[in-house]
């Protein structure tokens, strides 16, 4: 058994690194800054430290490592876990490198989907970084959580196809610079439960496409990410030639685009508990109550200690899921892709927990990122499937394979 990483992730890591380190974290006050003066709040992808960043990114080979094959950097998944994990320390990294979401899952369809036509006209600029897109799935009206639910309409119609409907929590979709969308709806709803869905891109200006509001997370916008958006859909017309695949493929589609997401979701967040915990100990170090150091207290030094091990053991299960995909692929690592996103958002919202509370009412404040950094990991208890329906996923195949074992 070889913990090591190989010689080219170990490369790609120093010079990640050093990214971070010589750009990145000296940037992240100036983004905030240049963010608060744009005219439209919305359009993150416009501040110009960012655009410096991401030349930076790409001067150094630093773009687009997320994505395997002939149109990403070619890693795989157990290559860019770790580097996933670096990008995860700050708000502003993944999408100085073009790994940020939903552009990532987008990008991961469109490649593996997607016709000559699509990816020309969406994929390329998507992975020169020109243009932002967004995934439209979930939906006010279902229990979204099952995807067979989903009740907006794309019905054919001649040469086009027609959608209805409404869509919500649709992150990036605020961003000007969202120039596509591929929406997730029900195309034959006679047809086989897995098979009812399509997929289909449809451009930002199309007529009857309406952005009805924004929406936030614990109060929190998310603007630095294009925030979420409420869709309305009346009447929207695409040509035939927008649907992705064939119709009916959305549902299989849509598994294809969550394995990865998901377990791109849980590499960045190992960052985020690394940081909470960096913040965590330095806070300890400076701040003395009862006449010592906060670091010398005993339910300090408690947490810190439950902190590192949670974080290693979260990091070895992602890492083992990285490698079962790309050994066994994405059905052969079903199981383990569902344990860590269980694991992940709660260890890591544990963790930021603790050093929220070592802060003090600091740490509900603006002064810290912690506050922010909870809310966000809060919600990955629902993004890309809440965890009740990963726990009973993998109790089912858990009851099955005992079952098989024991006859």
């Amino acid at each position: 058994m070889e913990f090591a990483f190989d010689a080219r992730t170990e490369e790609l890591r120093a010079q990640l690194l050093t990214f971070m380190d010589e750009a990145v974290y000296p940037a992240e006050q100036t983004f905030h800054d240049q963010l608060d003066a744009l005219e439209n709040p919305w359009a993150w992808s416009t501040v110009p430290v960012l655009a410096e960043l991401r030349a930076a990114a790409r001067s150094r080979g630093l773009w687009n490592l997320f994505l395997p094959g002939e149109h990403g950097a070619g890693l795989t998944n157990l290559q860019y876990a770790p580097l996933a994990e670096i990008t995860g320390r700050s708000g502003i990294a993944p999408a100085a490198i073009n790994c940020s979401a939903p552009d990532t899952g987008n990008m991961e369809v469109l490649s593996m989907f997607g016709s000559e036509m699509q990816r020309k006209e969406w994929l390329d600029p998507l992975l020169a970084g020109e243009i932002r897109s967004s995934f439209a799935m979930t939906e006010p009206d279902v229990a979204s959580s099952d995807a067979t639910n989903i009740s907006t309409r794309i019905e054919r119609d001649g040469d086009d196809y027609v959608l209805n409907g409404r869509k919500w929590w649709i992150t990036g979709a605020l961003n000007p610079d969202a120039a596509v969308f591929i929406v997730m709806g029900k195309s034959d709803p006679e047809a086989a439960r897995h098979r009812q869905q399509s997929m289909i891109l449809v451009p930002r200006d199309t007529p009857g496409l309406t952005i009805k509001r924004g929406m936030e997370v614990f109060g929190y916008d998310d603007r630095e990410k294009g925030g979420h958006a409420e869709l309305e859909l009346a009447d929207v017309r695409v040509p035939a030639a927008n649907l992705i695949g064939q119709e009916g493929d959305g549902f299989a589609i849509a598994q294809a685009r969550l394995g990865p997401g998901r377990i791109h979701h849980c590499m960045r967040v190992v960052g985020v508990a690394e940081r909470a915990l960096e913040l965590m100990c330095a806070r300890a170090a400076q701040r003395e109550a009862f006449g010592k150091k906060l670091s010398e207290q005993g339910v300090i030094r408690d947490w810190i200690a439950e902190a590192r091990v949670r974080i290693e053991q979260l990091r070895l299960l992602t890492l083992k899921a990285a490698w079962l995909m790309d050994t066994a692929g994405n059905k052969g690592a079903h199981t383990e892709i569902q344990a860590i996103k269980i694991a992940a958002p709660q260890t890591v919202e544990w963790i930021v927990d603790k050093a929220i509370q070592v802060h003090g009412a600091g740490g509900l404040s603006q002064d810290f990122p912690l506050a922010k950094l909870f809310a966000s990991i809060r919600t990955l208890r629902f993004a890309d499937g809440p965890d009740e329906v990963h726990k009973n996923a993998l109790a089912r195949n858990e009851l099955r394979r005992q079952a098989e074992r024991h006859g």
